[in-house]
């Protein structure tokens, strides 16, 4: 009797300090399985690509890019490369990885997103420490707003050298892809077909970066903006229309009120699905 006692004591409390575990996150597979953060690094050490979908702003997320990307260096060669930086920005962020300018001078010479100093910066200094190769992958801004006002044909009057800092004209474009039509949908026609355009021409150039300066026997692990590759859409898209055998992990990251369960809208989104509480601490 003593001893069955003793057992319900030790259920309770174990269910307390259960119960009072704050976690942050949770991951699951495609169907919506609980899996574990191991179980991500073992696939990502035997795949060509990662993509790592992100939150821009959720402090997580960027913190588990940085653990994530440390942890797989000891398992394999890594390329790094990340939406937040633009092509034409390479040579300064080459310069900076040498360490022939400082962050000062960096941020002076690129465009760097408001929040590049907490989130991406250690990424960047980790690859500089390192000796990793850093890709600037994404077209610049400048010529992707040309795309949303006049469609792709705005593109054609780019100069040769411009040209080199986006995917090879023309872009392939496909209207009907699920991200796409999202987009639409959800911005309610608003911007009009060339909107999602624009998206196209960042998802293209950030996959023609990724082929171009993918080596072999490494991983080339991606930062991008989860919508960019959700739904093995966009960036994953463009990569397998090029190379339909490259091996590619997708990422993608949502957010829960409850992180217990996979919420049923979010099955299929990526190989792994980062659930984190809608609660962490943004950074911007």
């Amino acid at each position: 009797m003593r001893a069955k006692y003793f057992l319900l004591i030790i259920v309770f409390f174990g269910s307390v300090c259960n119960a009072q575990d704050k976690i942050p996150y949770r991951i699951f597979d495609k169907k919506g399985k609980k899996t574990s953060y191991e179980k991500l690094l073992k696939a990502s050490a035997k795949t060509d690509v990662v993509l790592f979908g992100e939150h821009h702003n959720n402090s997580i997320v960027h913190w588990l890019q940085l653990e994530f990307t440390k942890d797989l260096s000891l398992r394999k060669d890594l390329v790094l490369g990340a939406e937040m930086l633009e092509a034409d920005n390479q040579q300064q962020l080459n310069r900076y990885l040498k360490g022939e300018i400082e962050q000062e001078t960096l941020d002076s010479v690129a465009r760097l997103w408001p929040n590049y100093g907490t989130d991406y910066k250690p990424l960047v200094d980790f690859a500089k420490s390192k000796k990793i190769p850093f890709i600037a992958t994404n077209i610049p801004r400048r010529f992707a707003s040309m795309v949303f006002k006049k469609g792709f044909e705005a593109l054609e009057s780019l100069s040769d050298e411009e040209k080199t800092w986006m995917a090879p004209l023309p872009i392939r474009y496909d209207a009907n892809l699920p991200g796409y039509v999202k987009m639409m949908k959800e911005m309610e026609g608003h911007g009009g077909a060339n909107l999602p355009k624009a998206q196209a021409v960042k998802d293209a150039t950030m996959a023609y970066w990724i082929a171009k300066n993918r080596k072999e026997n490494t991983v080339f692990i991606h930062y991008n903006g989860t919508y960019h590759s959700d739904n093995y859409d966009g960036i994953y898209w463009y990569l397998k229309k090029e190379s339909p055998s490259l091996k590619i992990i997708s990422i993608a990251t949502v957010s829960q009120n409850n992180i217990s369960k996979l919420e049923t809208e979010h099955y299929n989104k990526a190989d792994f699905i980062l659930v984190v509480d809608e609660d962490v601490t943004k950074t911007r």
